[in-house]
């Protein structure tokens, strides 16, 4: 009895042992029984869209990740010493909102030297950057594509509404609120929503420009300064992004605006639930969904599994993957219409 007991227990412990080997990873503390570590850096928690995705993150995360997600507070070097913490703590697996665009390069540099791969959200790293390891990837969305939904928002009100053209002169004139000067997604947004609106067909004019940092209290600031030097020439707002698109719409309540016939066309991206409410109240026209829940859940599926050494593709992440290395989240137009299908 006691050789058929022990030749049990060898067979139960060569099991065990052959199943430890089953779901190995290259990383440590990534093997079977274990569930990765993946240290997540965002430019800064108060945006309101980062926000969306943050909790993407959270949310999609639950039982493929061990996750630590931190506040880079808007500061590159800050967020340079979170990654710093990750890789001295052996994290299997990065996601990087970063501050600095081109500041990739040095993250990628120091994440490599461990072996810790790196998936960058929201903020595009240069294309050189990109192609210094095949361990680093991007999820995100084609800013171009967003300005030219947007412009076409308000070139079809514009076309379905004679009386926009206030001073009937057959030219749009318009103002434009940007993000942070400089940055990928507000040049692209600005230049692209224009350009829809000239490819419809419709004469333009800009009455004036200014950046708004993305933020709302500064889009608010902005638009009475518009008003105020412009008054009623202006016919229609583009914004970069809802916030400051919903900081215009505050200035032009003060204005009068949104009571009576006293209306102008604002129109932002990100679809977010304050514009959202903002839609349905029928003070802003237009915005464009930029995905967070599914930014969001594209890079912490990818990042657990390059955690865990597997392999990555199409069919394995769920998301298509574009030039082995970018995951494109296609943008959508939101209006009046169809807003409750995005509540």
């Amino acid at each position: 009895m006691k050789k058929i007991a022990s030749a049990m227990l060898a067979a139960a412990l060569l099991g065990t042992a052959l199943a430890g080997c089953s779901n190995g990873g290259n990383q440590e503390g990534s093997g079977a029984g274990s569930t990765p570590s993946v240290g997540v850096a965002i430019y800064k928690f108060d945006d309101t869209f980062m926000t969306g995705v943050r909790n993407s993150i959270r949310q999609n995360g639950e039982g493929i990740a061990k996750l630590e997600i931190v506040d880079s507070q808007n500061s590159q070097p800050t967020q340079n010493d979170k990654v710093d913490l990750f890789l001295t703590k052996k994290t299997n697996a990065l996601v990087i909102n970063p501050v600095d665009r081109t500041a990739a390069g040095v993250i990628i540099d120091k994440a490599k030297a461990k072996d810790t791969p790196v998936v960058f959200l929201n903020r595009e790293p240069l294309p050189e950057d990109m192609k210094k390891w095949d361990k680093v990837y991007y999820v995100g969305a084609r800013a171009e594509e967003s300005g030219t939904l947007s412009g076409q928002i308000i070139a079809d009100y514009w076309k379905a509404h004679p009386e926009a053209d206030k001073n009937g002169d057959g030219v749009l004139q318009y103002v434009m609120l940007k993000g942070e000067p400089g940055h990928q997604d507000a040049e692209l947004r600005t230049q692209y929503s224009v350009q829809a609106i000239e490819d419809a067909g419709i004469k333009v004019e800009k009455v004036n420009e200014d950046t708004a940092m993305w933020d709302r209290v500064k889009g608010q600031e902005k638009m009475a300064a518009f008003l105020a030097a412009n008054g009623d020439k202006i016919e229609a707002v583009l914004a970069n992004n809802d916030d400051m698109a919903l900081g215009a719409i505050e200035a032009l309540k003060a204005a009068g605006y949104f009571t009576g016939d006293k209306y102008i066309p604002v129109v932002g991206v990100d679809a977010t639930a304050p514009a959202l409410q903002a839609l349905e109240q029928g003070t802003m026209l237009g915005t464009v969904l930029n995905d967070a829940q599914n930014q969001g859940k594209a890079a912490v599926t990818l990042a657990a599994m390059l955690a865990k050494g597997d392999e990555i593709t199409t069919e394995s992440v769920g998301f298509e993957i574009s030039d082995n290395q970018y995951i494109w989240i296609p943008y959508q137009k939101v209006t009046k219409e169809n807003a409750a299908e995005f509540k």
